[in-house]
């Protein structure tokens, strides 16, 4: 065998895999920008925006155990060009949900989209694990994650200036035009919104034919029988599911009720009265062609949530560095417990320092789910493409854990809610202890 050109091979199977991952969490979150515009065209009630998030996570839930199974049959290189057909079949589902304004095939496009998601989660993770030593592992998908992170950071500027406008109106204006003027109105908000989602479903299928003709290493040799009994009976690995339910759960929960967080502290008077501040939320907003004079202080607090989420980013470079010097699971220990760290904080301490320590919270999530999914799959060999799928449904801990953060705020407040997370936290840097002392 020859070992430079198996190499060269990885590294170019790797370099692909990293561009995929930066588009897909681009066209991920560029598809997120567009909900507002349908929450419009479709006179959206909050009770049916809830609806589309349940929709995103249930889809993990749904699709992650099939999609095991089928990689286990065809391989992770068909995986992934599946993965992106099922993205383009959803978006293309827009088309005629905006046409007819129908919310239900909205849902189902939606749903499909997530679904397609949920079949490149669960291919691209194991094959960035497997493409070089198991010790590795961690390094190539915390810098893989590191550039889905860019995506997702760099679509909603592009999202806000390229596709969003301010031409909606309410439905009290709606009603004052006659019939020809609401039909051309409509067709006008439709065409809004089919235009992005067909330009981005044409994307995501010429990318789906690079991939088809792209060489990659066929990395599973033979499918597995009874995979899942073998994986249901798998301590490590169910430990490892267990913890990205709970990550993904603390992550969701903490970035949704930021603003709501910061408001409820008093922090919109203290940030508006901060020249620094100020100027920090500004500069930001001049990227989206905005201001905050006389804005919302809702909408002021808000813009800094760009640096939860962004934290995202830049620790994981951080952590493709780190878990490259450092045993895994000693690096993820030490970010759930600096995590914990920041919430405690956050929740004993007032004004900025508890918005910036809360805020923190982010960078140290960063490398949590790579290195968390990587550990799991050390030693299981050809099951990786099934122990992926559990993996992945377990994400669903997006839709479960803020609703009962959520509760908590509602009958005890933040501060007690917040207590949750910790939990969450610390179940994280339990197991990053564990798999450490197993090494």
């Amino acid at each position: 065998m020859n070992t430079t050109a198996t190499n060269k091979s990885y590294k170019s199977a790797f370099i692909f895999l990293t561009t995929l991952f930066f588009l897909w969490g681009f066209i991920t979150v560029l598809v997120d920008s567009l909900i507002p515009r349908l929450k419009d065209v479709f006179e959206m009630s909050y009770a049916k925006t809830v609806l589309v998030q349940f929709a995103f996570f249930v889809a993990f839930f749904v699709f992650s155990l099939p999609a095991g199974f089928i990689l286990s049959k065809i391989g992770y290189k068909k995986g992934i060009v599946l993965g992106l057909v099922t993205m383009a079949v959803g978006c293309l589902l827009f088309y005629p949900a905006a046409e007819h304004r129908l919310f239900s095939v909205f849902l189902v496009g939606y749903f499909t989209l997530a679904g397609g998601i949920t079949i490149l989660q669960v291919a691209a993770n194991p094959f960035v694990a497997l493409l070089g030593s198991e010790e590795g592992a961690s390094s190539r998908l915390n810098l893989s994650q590191a550039f889905n992170s860019l995506g997702t950071t760099i679509a909603p500027v592009v999202g806000a200036l390229f596709l969003l406008s301010d031409s909606v109106k309410s439905s009290d204006e709606i009603g004052l035009l006659n019939e020809a003027q609401k039909s051309e109105y409509y067709l006008s908000e439709a065409a809004t919104v089919q235009t992005p989602f067909l330009v981005i479903a044409g994307f995501i299928l010429l990318l789906a034919v690079v991939f088809l003709f792209t060489k990659l290493p066929t990395l599973i040799e033979e499918s597995p029988k009874g995979g899942y009994f073998t994986l249901l009976k798998n301590k490590i690995m169910l430990m490892g599911a267990l913890g990205i339910f709970v990550y993904v759960g603390a992550e969701v929960a903490i970035g949704s009720f930021l603003v709501n967080y910061f408001y409820d502290s008093g922090l919109a008077p203290i940030v508006a009265e901060n020249e620094t501040m100020m100027s920090i939320a500004n500069t930001i907003a001049n990227t989206f062609n905005q201001s905050f004079s006389g804005k919302d202080p809702k909408s002021l607090l808000g813009i800094f949530v760009i640096f939860y989420w962004g934290g995202a980013m830049i620790g994981r470079f951080v952590g493709a560095y780190l878990t490259k010097i450092m045993p895994a699971g000693k690096v993820l220990s030490i970010f759930a417990m600096l995590a914990i760290s920041m919430i405690i904080i956050s929740i004993n301490s007032t004004g900025l320092l508890s918005m910036w320590s809360i805020l923190a919270v982010g960078l140290f999530n960063s490398i949590m789910f790579p290195t968390i999914f990587t550990l799991s799959l050390e030693g299981l060999g050809d099951l990786k493409a099934q122990a992926s799928g559990l993996l992945c449904m377990a994400i669903v801990g997006g839709a479960v854990i803020p609703f009962f953060f959520g509760n908590l705020i509602d009958g005890f407040g933040f501060k007690t809610a917040f207590i949750l997370t910790i939990v969450c936290y610390g179940y994280i840097l339990f197991y990053g202890r564990f798999k450490t002392k197993r090494v």
